[in-house]
């Protein structure tokens, strides 16, 4: 990331495992840095920005319920952002952050971050990418549930602001936990050969060292994984994430095998890790590196993603504003529309029929005047 970093750059995803609770997230930063990380990483989450109120249920030790009220729960005043900022510096580690939409990523602009992260779901979320790309500051850019189209579109809004030299495209397996033979890590390579921009890894697997060390191997420049005290705290992703003792090897062993590779080159790095984990099981995390989507993310490809959705019920006639849509996640329950690169073109058109509150808006739900088309 910077001249003072090492490669790979180590990020622990802290999300919001901090539960709004400004002591528990800097007992966290604080166990972090102390575990060997050089960047921790926070989310700005805003509910509305990330789904409707209508997405469905999730089942949780307490009941089932709303993902939006998950989501709710999470959020927390912007200060609270700017006081991690100075302390993770205070700490001697980068602070990290996703923005989800247009409020978060302003408020993120204010506290000028030395870098950003766009998380998979956001990929396709032309707006939201088209504005952190004018920043000027790295993005990490994660790749999960997506085709080489969709990297590619994205990629190009960085050309479009400039060129794509500052981001860094992290590979991912959009799954909870991720499955190692899923991986197919031979993606690092290729999608540095496709695109021409450093490649990282955005890693859900619950096992602490293949995935990172095999990726070091690879030449990851990044390496994101999930950081909780406990997996047994409430978080909602601590159940994946790495305790500071296992983080701590987790970091040993990929400078282990950067330093392995360096020396040595990649061949000499993938044989060491084979005489530790098993040449079987390195070769299945290695993959074939052809970019397809994993077993375990394809039923959520279009889901998973932003689309655009009615805010509010839509009549029969009435105009689609940028106030009754909005580029979200589908999820589960309802169904998917347009993607966000179209969301400008249909504004202004009327609905052909109505459209329910929290459902995709698709083509066949929009009337498109005759000036649309050309002759």
């Amino acid at each position: 990331m910077t001249a003072a970093v090492t490669s790979p750059f180590i990020i622990a995803e802290l999300g919001t495992s901090h539960g709004g609770s400004i002591a528990k997230a800097k007992a966290l930063v604080d166990a972090a840095a102390a575990s060997g990380a050089d960047c921790v990483k926070f989310q700005i989450v805003y509910a509305d920005e990330i789904l409707h109120p209508n997405t469905g249920l999730v089942p949780l030790p307490g009941g089932d319920i709303r993902l939006y009220d998950v989501f709710k729960k999470l959020e927390v005043p912007p200060e609270f952002f700017g006081e991690m900022k100075t302390y993770a510096e205070s700490k001697n580690v980068v602070f990290l952050a996703s923005p989800f939409g247009p409020r978060s990523a302003a408020e993120l602009k204010q506290l000028a971050p030395m870098a950003v992260k766009i998380a998979s779901p956001e990929l396709n979320y032309t707006q939201l990418v088209r504005e952190v790309a004018r920043w000027g500051v790295p993005v990490l850019l994660s790749s999960g549930v997506s085709t080489l189209a969709d990297i590619e579109a994205a990629l190009a809004l960085f050309d479009e602001a400039g060129g794509r030299d500052n981001v860094i495209l992290l590979h991912c397996v959009t799954s909870y936990p991720a499955p190692l033979s899923e991986y197919n890590l031979r993606l690092l390579t290729t999608l540095r050969g496709i695109f021409g921009v450093q490649t990282g890894v955005s890693d859900h697997s619950l096992e602490p060292e293949p995935v990172p060390c095999i990726a070091s191997a690879l030449g990851a420049s990044a390496i994101e994984k999930h950081f909780c005290l406990s997996r047994d705290d409430p978080g909602l992703d601590d159940p994946i994430a790495l305790p500071p003792a296992r983080f701590a090897e987790m970091v040993k062993a990929v400078r282990l095998t950067a330093d392995i590779r360096r020396e040595g080159g990649e061949t000499k790095a993938l044989a060491a890790l084979g005489e530790q984990f098993g040449a079987g099981l390195v070769g299945a995390i290695v993959g074939d590196g052809v970019k397809r989507l994993s077993p375990s993310e394809a039923a959520n490809y279009g889901r998973t993603n932003r689309s655009i959705h009615a805010l509010v019920a839509i009549p029969e006639g009435a105009l689609i504003t940028a106030e009754n849509t909005a580029p979200l996640r589908t999820e589960k329950v309802l169904r998917p529309g347009l993607p966000p690169a179209l969301w400008e073109k249909i504004l202004g058109c009327k609905a052909r029929v109505s459209i329910p509150a929290g459902e995709g808006v698709r083509l066949l739900d929009i009337c498109f005047p005759l000036s649309t088309f050309s002759f």
